[in-house]
């Protein structure tokens, strides 16, 4: 709830700064006010970050399937399975060649708001099921031990990396202010919070009360807890499939907007210079792209290694970036006196961008010297 404030902040900042640079995506309002190394750093970062969420979100299509796999084949235990057509890795390549591709080529993205209205939907529905079944308990369910403090200072930091990356929308969030009918920073205020409120509900119900059925027997992703043959569960596993099948395409054309962007700046061409290979080159990094995840996906099971290396990155968009954003856009300001106010976002902007470079750094060591080499 702390992190909450600069969370929102930062979403405010981008919007801000968006305005004020009349530019319409994140890596162009960090160009515009930061200047050229920011930005390129910014566009490499997103690049990196949405990579890795594709990989994550293709795991958890393996890690759901599995499950479903198993409760069809009578198999409750989740124990191999014989039949080729049940192997993770098939399960996971068939499912991502006939649905993931095919919606990721496309130019435009706007054709899955309806799929994505329905996987917000189901996003609820996994909570109302985890606090369910926390309230009322399967009898053969016993949960592990539950302690009531962290082991150690330091297991509190190494929670941030999926904070960061479940609360990580602003990347995105520059098109989406943008696509308002009265773009103003005020009213974008009221729907960041409002919607920030209903994602914290989300997130404690779900771990909060799948913690406490389980205790330190918990699975990293929660559902996989449950057993197969629990019907309620499964409806729940296939809206997260739902959700991952319309979140991955989504993050690629992020990563693929700013590959494009870096490529034609290197070839110092402009988009209407190039419009007869961007078809052509279009496809190419689109099935590039998706070879490269899903080859990644099948041979890195734990989705937990994976967002430990991304949280960081995460942590880079929601604090350091936007703060970056505000200091220089106080210090563009021509003002024949600093104000309380302006020397107050200064020290706003500066304490963010320390603060998400902290978060960077500890989890990225983590993750090098402690999740990748355990």
């Amino acid at each position: 709830m702390c992190m909450l404030v600069f969370i929102i902040g930062g979403l405010v900042i981008l919007a801000y700064c968006s305005q004020a640079s009349n530019e319409r995506t994140y890596q162009e309002v960090v160009w515009a006010v930061c200047g050229k190394v920011t930005g390129v750093l910014c566009e490499v970062a997103i690049a990196v970050y949405t990579f890795g969420t594709c990989i994550a979100f293709l795991i958890i299509i393996g890690d759901q399937q599995d499950k479903i796999v198993a409760a069809l084949m009578t198999d409750p235990e989740g124990a191999d399975s014989s039949h080729w057509y049940t192997d993770r890795k098939f399960t996971i390549s068939i499912t991502a060649f006939l649905l993931i591709l095919p919606l990721s080529i496309p130019k435009e993205i706007g054709f899955q708001k309806y799929a994505s209205s329905l996987s917000v939907i189901g996003t609820w529905y996994v909570t109302a099921v985890v606090i369910f079944k926390y309230i009322w308990p399967d009898k053969e369910i016993k949960p592990g031990q539950i302690p009531t403090s962290p082991s150690t200072w330091m297991a509190v930091f190494n929670a941030m990396p999926t904070i960061c990356f479940g609360f990580q929308c602003h990347v995105s969030s520059v098109p989406v202010f943008n696509s308002m009918k009265q773009p103003e920073v005020k009213t974008w205020g009221a729907v960041v919070t409002a919607a920030m409120v209903i994602a914290l509900f989300v997130y404690t119900g779900t771990g909060v009360c799948g913690f406490l059925t389980f205790g330190t027997t918990v699975d990293q992703d929660v559902l996989l807890t449950y057993p197969s043959n629990d019907i309620p569960v499964a409806i729940a596993r296939a809206f997260i499939i739902l959700c991952v099948l319309t979140s991955y395409p989504i993050l690629h054309f992020c990563g693929r907007a700013v590959i494009e962007g870096l490529w034609l700046r290197y070839k110092g061409e402009t988009v209407e210079e190039d419009v007869v290979l961007e078809r052509r080159r279009r496809v190419f990094q689109t099935v590039s792209w998706f070879l490269l995840t899903l080859l990644l996906a099948l041979f890195i099971p734990d989705i937990g290694k994976v967002i430990s290396v991304i949280g960081g990155l995460a942590a880079c968009f929601i604090f350091v970036f936007p703060g970056l954003c505000l200091i220089q856009a106080k210090l563009s300001e021509i003002q024949e006196s600093r104000s309380t106010s302006w020397w107050a976002l200064v020290s706003y902007g500066v304490f963010m961008v320390t603060l998400g470079a902290f978060i960077f750094g500890q989890t990225t060591a983590n993750a090098i010297f402690v999740e990748m080499m355990a």
